[in-house]
Order: C-alpha cells, then structure tokens, then sequence
C-alpha cells in the first residue's frame, strides 16, 4: 500500500521538488487548499484533503482542523481497534507531514503590523499539525533543510528509524515552543519572555574543570557575527572552551564597538587587532599596516597576551603569523595563543601558529572585514540570576565626538579609548596614546583605584617591553572614564602622569569642580549626560 504524505507549506520553493521525489519513491501526496492546486498547476497528482474532511470553512481560516484529519495523523498502525475504526470511517494514515508555519516573527518586526496583521499571521492548524504528527510517531518536516535530509533516509531504507523520527519530533516540538513564545512576548508586551536554543557544541567543561557538562546553544539568529552561525569556520584547533566562547563574545564587542566608533567619528574603519585575557583587551590597536597594528596591540601587556586570544578584522598571513609568535621574545622562544580570530588565514600562517595539541584555536570569518556602525550587537541580553534571569538592551551607543574640538588625531584616540573601556569590565578607565592600548584599569570598586591600575597597568608593559625607565611615557596621552568623576582626586592621578585630554560623563554634583581642575591644569575634557553615554558593562 503506497504511503501517504500530507505537504502544507506557505513557502513553496523547492517544495515540488520534495513532493515529485516522493512520488518517486511510490509516495500519494495530499495537501490543501492553496498548496493542492499549486501541485497541480506543477503537474503533480494529489488529493485534496478537502475532498475527506470537507472544504474550508470561515475562509481560509479553518482548512486542516478536523476530527478526521487528526485521526489520520494520531491512529496507531500497530493498534487493531484503530486501524478498524480508520478502515471503519473510510480514512487512510496519514504517514508523513510537511508544514512551515505562517511567518508570524517576521509580521511581529515589521514596523508597520498591528495587532490584527499580527493576528492574521498567527497559524493555528500548522503548529497542531506538527504536534499531531510528532505524537503519532510521524515522520514530521517543520524545516525545510530536512526535505533532502527525508529523501536519502528514505531510500536508504530507513536507518535508525526510531532516533531519526524522535530528533525530527523533538524539532517540531521546539519550532512550535519557539513560535508560542513569539506570539506571548508580543500579546503581552514583553510580560513574557524566555529564550530557546538548540544545542550546537558540547565544551570539555564550563569555568571551571569541575563545572561539567557545559554546552553551547544557538537561537537560529541569523547575525553571521553570530557565535554558532557557520560563517564563522574553524580552520584548526580543538573546538573552543567555554571560556574561550566567553572571551569571544566579549572581542566580538569590543571590535564592533571600535569600528562603530571609528565608522562614526570618521567614516572610516581602521585596521583592528585586539588581545583578550578574561575578557578584558589588554592590548589593543588600530593603524594602516597590519604588521605594527599587531606589534602595538601586542605592546600593550606582553606578559598577559601569553595564551590570549586575538582577534583582528584583517587577514592573517605568513608575516603577521611571524610577528604574533616573536615579537619581543626571547631569541628562540615564541608565543604562545589559546585563539586567534580573523576574516581569512593562510596556509602557512595556520602552520606556522599552530600549537602542540592543537591548543591554539583558528577561526575564520570574512565578515570580520566589513565591520562598521551597523555591526553591533543588536538583540536583547540575558543573564540569569537566582530564582530568574535579567533582560536589557545590548550595548548598542555609540558617542559622536566633534574632531573640530579635539582634532583628527586625539579624536581617535577617544575612540579607541572609549570602545575598550566600555567593553571592559566596570569601573574602567582606559588609557590611549597613538592609536594602541597603554593601560587597561578595569573591574575596580572606585574610579580612584581604576586610574591608578590603568597607570600601573601601562607602567608595568613600558617595563616588561624593555623600555626605559620605571614609568611609561603617558604624556598627550588619552584617558577614557565609564562614569562620572564623583571627586577631582581620580582626575589628579590621571593628570599628573601627563594624560592632557580626558573622555567622561557628567552627573556628579561636583562636575563643576571637575571642569575647572581640567582647565587650571590645561586638560581637555569631553563630556557627555552619564544617563546617555554612561559605558558600565559586564555587572
């Protein structure tokens, strides 16, 4: 007895492809409505489900919703009574189900729906379809990725049935899961929220070698800055811990938000190159030449770049490989890194970088080459906390500095100053000179103790780099401060090394003070409202 194949979909390319590959294989295709007659303008036999439940009713709004179409989906071929009682009505088993489901979050983004179009394009029977079929042991296609996927088990002779069908269920199960939650976030105006991801790497471990399984999950977001999404190609390594996807994600912002700025500020993005360690950039640079943009990040903190990440927005080839494992080491040694991220990567680059073990991870995307203001993070963060999780907007500001006030040069320094530190985390403060990272001060209780660690910070790589002297050259240099200065005593600790412009909010009740002490010491001061462009991150 040929099977038969229910097909109802609203997106019908490629979809008689699926059906007429069915019918190959000795399939009967049935369908409804709009989807029965394109097949038969496609020259397609197939039967109308019309023609055993009944024609559509109220429209087009009641088409598949019947007794007898769920008893062709839900009766049980190994179970006589049903199989009598489906003999007994004169119903055949339904085998098969194909079905998208109405575009609902694409009418919910349009910024013309109202609630009745959202409505309109809210599915009913699609979502009851997929869940029937799942629960009757169907074999069930909510994606269209799956159609070709269908065909080669098929002729294969159905491999590993049971796991083949439950995985297909269980993605039902979550499409329908995810376009309910849709539809709740929108009715309620965001009293509803959630998340829901599919499992796309299993991690060694999470933080910590005893936080075990640790995984990581996409949303389907089609961002292709996006961790899971295939543009981004591991060339070799090992797949990435979870710290190494955290510090990722992290760089991904701070590249992002140097672009953002630069794009802005200037209409032009530099070449980039950053180094992370937990997270934070401890070198950082953008310039012309990719070989000094890459000495200078790496200048920044040589010691903690040692099994750092990197990324860059330009390619790595032989001689930008050469500088990232010698620069400024010992004759005969070279540098070691955990990651390194790029748009392309030669041959010989990944060859030269590799480390025993495959420690060191090489990950290819080549839209890492165009960034600019578009490219930041726009999507809702989450971070769970006890009993609950916390949603906000994404760290999507981006400040406009006139250059007529500070000129080219010292404006982008701003920028640089100000994508690191509001990327790092709080309380920062950030210190710029020539286009790289001298001093990264971040994660302190008080703004006092972050300027002093930024100038520590600077000091100590003057000093590991050979440089001369016990103290780094911060003359003319540029200082960024996520918040307000509360008191004039931070600003002195900043000044008094010779930093001469200083990037900051206003909202204290001292702002006053503040301006004049800039102006009695000769600084400039930029500032913005710190409800607007206050730059605290990663709480």
């Amino acid at each position: 007895m040929n099977k038969i194949a229910f097909i109802s979909v609203f997106h019908k390319e490629g979809i008689d492809k699926f059906a007429k590959d069915l019918v190959d294989l000795g399939w009967q295709i049935m369908s409804s409505s709009g989807t029965a007659k394109y097949f038969k303008d496609k020259g397609i036999e197939c039967t109308d489900l019309a023609t055993l439940v009944g024609a559509p009713i109220l429209g087009h709004r009641v088409v598949s919703l019947s007794r007898e179409f769920y008893a062709m989906l839900l009766a049980r071929p190994d179970n006589q009574e049903d199989v009598a009682e489906m003999k007994k009505l004169n119903l055949p088993f339904v085998s098969l189900v194909c079905c998208d489901v109405y575009p609902l979050e694409e009418e919910i983004s349009n910024p013309n729906a109202t609630r009745e179009s959202v409505i309109e394009k809210t599915d009913i029977g699609g979502p009851t379809m997929l869940r029937a079929g799942a629960k009757g042991g169907r074999i069930v296609i909510c994606d269209k990725e799956d159609r070709g996927k269908v065909i080669e088990w098929l002729k294969a002779g159905e491999p590993d049935k049971e796991k083949f069908l439950n995985e297909l269920h269980a993605k039902a199960e979550m499409v329908v899961a995810k376009y309910c939650l849709e539809s709740a976030r929108y009715h309620s105006g965001g009293t509803y929220d959630g998340f829901i991801g599919e499992k796309t790497m299993i991690c060694k471990y999470g933080e910590n070698a005893w936080q075990t399984p640790a995984f990581l999950f996409k949303t389907g977001s089609e961002d292709p800055l996006a961790l899971a999404h295939s543009n981004f190609n591991r060339l070799a390594g090992e797949p990435l811990s979870y710290n190494n996807l955290a510090d990722l994600d992290r760089l991904l912002q701070t590249i992002t938000h140097i672009a953002a700025g630069f794009d802005l500020n200037t209409n032009n993005v530099p070449l980039i190159a950053i180094g992370v360690k937990h997270g934070n950039p401890c070198g950082a640079s953008v310039g012309t030449d990719s070989t000094e943009v890459l000495k200078n990040m790496l200048s920044g903190d040589l010691r903690a770049i040692f099994g750092g990440l990197v990324m860059t927005n330009f390619p790595i080839n032989e001689s930008e490989a050469e500088i990232l494992l010698t620069f400024q080491m010992p004759e005969g040694k070279r540098r070691l890194l955990d990651g390194i991220f790029a748009p392309e990567f030669s041959v010989l680059a990944v060859e030269k970088l590799k480390r025993k073990g495959d420690r060191c991870r090489f990950l290819a995307n080549p839209v890492l080459a165009s960034l600019n203001r578009d490219s930041l993070d726009k999507a809702f963060r989450f971070r769970f906390v006890r009993g609950g999780f916390l949603e906000q907007p994404n760290y999507t500001f981006v400040p406009q500095i006139s250059k007529d006030a500070v000129g080219i040069e010292v404006l982008r320094n701003v920028v640089l100053a100000w994508a690191i530190g509001s990327t790092s985390n709080s309380n920062t403060i950030t210190i710029v000179r020539d286009g790289r990272l001298l001093g990264n001060g971040v994660g302190q209780q008080d703004r006092v103790g972050a300027a002093k660690l930024a100038i520590a910070r600077a000091d100590d790589a003057h000093i590991s780099s050979g440089g001369a002297g016990d103290k780094a050259d911060l003359s003319g240099a540029v200082a960024y401060s996520d918040s307000f200065f509360p008191f004039t005593d931070g600003v002195k600790v900043l000044t008094d090394r010779g930093i001469k412009t200083i990037f900051a909010t206003s909202g204290s009740v001292n702002d006053n003070l503040i301006i004049d002490f800039c102006k009695e010491v000769g600084v400039d001061l930029i500032t913005l409202p710190d409800k607007d462009a206050r730059g605290f991150a990663w709480h």
